[in-house]
C-alpha cells in the first residue's frame, strides 16, 4: 500500500481497522508521484527473479494499483503472464484490477483474490515472484505472516517486501509558522502513536528481528536488500499539495493533545484552506520518500 497510515473503519476487514477505500484517491496520488520508482522496482526485481515464460506475479495490498501497473507492464514487455492481486479490500481491489488491464493488455491476464492477508492460503498458490508492500507491518504476527506467504513462491522464486526506510518528509524545516522542526515533531509523536497501535492488536506477536532475518527465519535464502527513492516537487494548489496536506492533517489528528499548544495552533493555521498560511497554497513542499525492499528466494 501507498505509504503513510490512515485509520477508521474500514470496507473490507482490516486489522488496523484502516478505511483504506476512503483513502483512495490519496493513493492514487501516491502511485503517480512513484510511478517512475515503481517502474524502476519492478525491472530489478523481474530481472532478480529470472521469471520463466509465463510467469505468475503477486501483489498482496495493492492499494489503488500502482505496483501492479509497473509489473504488469514489465510482464508485457516479456511476452505477458498473470497477475494475482491480494486485498480485504474490494474498493482498492477493484482499481488495481483496473491498472493491470490498463497497462497488462491482453497479454496479461488478471486475477482477483478478495482476502485478508493473514488468513489467505498462500499454499494453493504457486508464485514466481510475490510483492508485498507495506502490508506485513499492519498484521499481527509479522513473522507468522512472512512464513505463511513465502509458501506461495515456487522454488526458485523470489518474495519481495517493502517495509521500512527513512521518514517520509513534505515540509521545509522553517515554516515561518510556529517554531521550526515542526514535522520532525510530528514524526515522534507518530511513532509512539503506531507502537500502541501494534501493541492493541488483537492476538499481535513481537517480532524482534529486521526484516532480512525475518525472511531467512521464513525459510528464503540468498536474502537482500535494496532501496529506492521517490522525490518530487509540489506545486501550489496541486493534488499533490492536496496529497501533502491531507498527510499533515493525519499526522496532527493522531498527534492530538501529544503536541505542544503553540504546534497545535500552528498546525491549525497551516491547514486552514482559508488561512494565509494555508499549506497547499506554499511553492517549496515536496515529496521525499526512502523504501526498502528485503527480497528473498525459495528453495
Amino acid at each position: 500500500m501507498a505509504p503513510g497510515h490512515h485509520h477508521g473503519h474500514g470496507h473490507g476487514h482490516t486489522h488496523d481497522e484502516m478505511d483504506w477505500a476512503a483513502r483512495a484517491d490519496r493513493l492514487k496520488v501516491a502511485d503517480h508521484l512513484a510511478a517512475e520508482a515503481y517502474a524502476e522496482v519492478a525491472q530489478r526485481l523481474t530481472a532478480t527473479a529470472a521469471l520463466p515464460a509465463e510467469p505468475t506475479v503477486i501483489d498482496i495490498g495493492p492499494g489503488a494499483g500502482g505496483m501492479s501497473a509497473a509489473l504488469a507492464t514489465e510482464l508485457r514487455s516479456r511476452g505477458g503472464g498473470t497477475v494475482v492481486l491480494v486485498d480485504a479490500v474490494p474498493e482498492l481491489l477493484a482499481l488495481a484490477e483496473a491498472a493491470v488491464k490498463d497497462h497488462g493488455g491482453a497479454e496479461v491476464t488478471v486475477r482477483t483474490v478478495l482476502g485478508d492477508a493473514a488468513e489467505v492460503d498462500f499454499g494453493e498458490f504457486r508464485a514466481d515472484l510475490v510483492w508485498a508492500s507495506a502490508v506485513v507491518h499492519h498484521l499481527p504476527d509479522q513473522q507468522a505472516a512472512l512464513t505463511r506467504i513465502a509458501k506461495a513462491v515456487r522454488p526458485g522464486g523470489l518474495l519481495a517486501v517493502s517495509e521500512g526506510g527513512l521518514e517520509s518528509q513534505n515540509l521545509p524545516w522553517d515554516l515561518g509558522v510556529g517554531d521550526p522542526g515542526i514535522e520532525q515533531r510530528l514524526h515522534a509523536v507518530g511513532a509512539d502513536w503506531f507502537a500502541a497501535l501494534r501493541a492493541g492488536m488483537e492476538g499481535v506477536v513481537r517480532m524482534p528481528h529486521g526484516w532480512g532475518v525475518a525472511l531467512t527465519k521464513a525459510g528464503l535464502t540468498d536474502v537482500g536488500r535494496f532501496s529506492y527513492l521517490v522525490d518530487k516537487p509540489v506545486a501550489p494548489h496541486s493534488d499533490a499539495a492536496a496529497y501533502v496536506v491531507e498527510r499533515v492533517r493525519f499526522m496532527a489528528e493522531i498527534a492530538g493533545d501529544n503536541l505542544g499548544e503553540a504546534d497545535r495552533d500552528a498546525l491549525a493555521r497551516l491547514l486552514d484552506l482559508n488561512s494565509p498560511d494555508y499549506l497547499g497554497a506554499r511553492d517549496d513542499l515536496f515529496v521525499l520518500q526512502t523504501r526498502t525492499v528485503h527480497h528473498g528466494r525459495a528453495g
